[in-house]
């Protein structure tokens, strides 16, 4: 019974936790949605593992026009970071309460595996934005440069995807307090909008190398 209840407690956090972090908007924002721009990000965020979650975080975006994937791109890796700079600081702050209440080394021991985890994801987010920065500078000719940018990009938000889930990982059963239940959730959160940034990078580097294509071979 215990054990159930446990998992129940994670599915509402989880639940809980995605509709919560989505940033809310005052209704007069919302009635001042752009239609065009919320169908586009709809049918964008409907090829993602969790298009709930995406259309949710990049809603807010949707007051004026964007500019195709490249904004939904950026967007969306905004909205990633964003998510795991408040995880690594909920983390520093449990690992610090934990390091001075000394009751459970074994938890205080994953917590601060997750802040290196976590911390990783942040900084790994940060360069793969630095870089589609320097990617949207160059102009519209693919060559290698161009795709030496998209390598890294894809690189950095894969390993920061793969940080979040080795903090989600780090918990892989159902006998755990509920903080270490909520950080799992909020870890979990990290790596679920990473993984909507990774598709959404994808999808705008695959219109660009298409579009790109098309150009030469005219």
């Amino acid at each position: 019974m215990a054990q159930l209840n446990l998992t129940l407690f994670v599915v509402f956090l989880s639940l809980l936790f995605s509709f919560l972090a989505a940033p809310v908007e005052p209704s007069s924002l919302t009635r001042h949605r752009n239609p065009k721009t919320m169908a586009y990000i709809e049918s964008s965020c409907n090829g993602t593992l969790y298009p709930n979650l995406c259309i949710r975080c990049l809603a807010q975006y949707a007051k004026s026009s964007l500019n195709g994937p490249q904004h939904l791109a950026q967007h969306a890796l905004s909205v990633s970071l964003s998510r795991a700079v408040q995880t690594k600081g909920y983390l520093l702050k449990v690992a610090k309460e934990l390091q001075a209440i000394k009751s459970n080394k074994r938890e205080y021991l994953t917590v601060q595996d997750c802040v290196n985890q976590i911390t990783d994801s942040v900084e790994q987010i940060s360069q793969a934005m630095k870089e589609l920065r320097r990617f949207n500078q160059h102009g519209s000719s693919m060559n290698d440069k161009m795709l030496w940018h998209i390598s890294n990009v894809e690189t950095w938000v894969s390993t920061a995807l793969t940080d979040a889930s080795s903090c989600v990982y780090s918990f892989p059963g159902h006998r755990m307090s509920k903080r270490m239940a909520s950080i799992k959730v909020k870890a979990m959160n990290v790596a679920q909008v990473t993984s909507n940034a990774l598709f959404l990078f994808h999808r705008y580097a695959s219109t660009y190398q298409k579009a790109t294509m098309t150009t030469n071979n005219s």
